[in-house]
């Protein structure tokens, strides 16, 4: 992961500025979408909340990455063009698991890994669907899921991110949201916060909110102090829903 302190108010101020609104193109192989990979080996997986917290980290840790452009002289990274479509586009992301091998040969592919706690998540540079690298187009999108787990509670020097636990998503999709939740949450944050957050390689912790927990996080979202995220109901949740609520700090 490269994040220098020159560009990086650049690359914060297109987290900043929200999402594009570009129509989806007729071809449904250009869709555009951000691929992450979740490290659920068989034996000894991660805890479900850790590996959240690694892909919601992964997936802000690659959106202020140099290599998206500009980088330290101010020049376009490599990924710049495309995470900018994307970024331009409806955001969407696409979780799917890997073990062994398979694993190992996602490393290959241009993104950036996070290690929390021994849960490993890699987020990928987006790309149209129809073009996914064979490497990850393989890689099995549904049919492992993990048990939600106490960890207790959150570091409060470090962003947490809070599911609500009513809407019972897998894990795919839940690591999708958290994704979501991070990009948000970058972009409402101050540029020096979000600095300070780089210096601790975006570090974030996830945990699943009861019902008084959710409302209480409704109340800071509806009086501008957290931010939400709402999905478009494309899979396993009711359009509108809000699955994850993150407070500015």
């Amino acid at each position: 992961m490269t994040v220098t302190a020159d560009g990086l108010a650049v690359r914060h101020a297109v987290l900043a500025a929200g999402y594009g609104h570009a129509p989806d193109p007729s071809d449904p192989a250009r869709v555009l979408a951000m691929p992450l990979v979740l490290h659920i080996p068989k034996i000894d997986p991660p805890a479900r909340s850790a590996l959240l917290a690694a892909a919601a980290s992964a997936t802000v840790a690659l959106c202020l990455d140099e290599r998206v452009g500009p980088d330290a002289d101010g020049q376009p990274g490599p990924w710049q063009q495309a995470y900018r479509e994307w970024t331009g586009a409806r955001i969407r992301k696409v979780a799917r698991r890997a073990r062994g091998a398979q694993w190992l040969a996602a490393q290959d592919v241009d993104g950036v890994t996070v290690d929390i706690a021994g849960a490993r998540a890699r987020a990928l540079v987006p790309g149209p669907v129809g073009d996914l690298d064979p490497r990850i187009k393989k890689l099995q999108i549904g049919g492992t899921d993990l048990e939600h787990d106490e960890p207790g509670p959150s570091d409060p020097a470090v962003p947490t991110l809070w599911i609500n636990a009513s809407l019972e998503m897998t894990v795919g999709k839940a690591a999708a949201q958290v994704g979501h939740a991070s990009m948000l949450l970058a972009g409402a944050m101050s540029l020096d916060r979000v600095r300070r957050w780089a210096a601790d390689s975006f570090h974030c912790a996830v945990r699943d909110a009861d019902p008084r927990r959710w409302a209480a996080l409704c109340a800071e979202v509806a009086n501008g102090t957290a931010i939400a995220v709402r999905d478009a109901g494309f899979t396993e949740v009711e359009p509108g829903s809000m699955t994850v609520i993150a407070p500015i700090r």
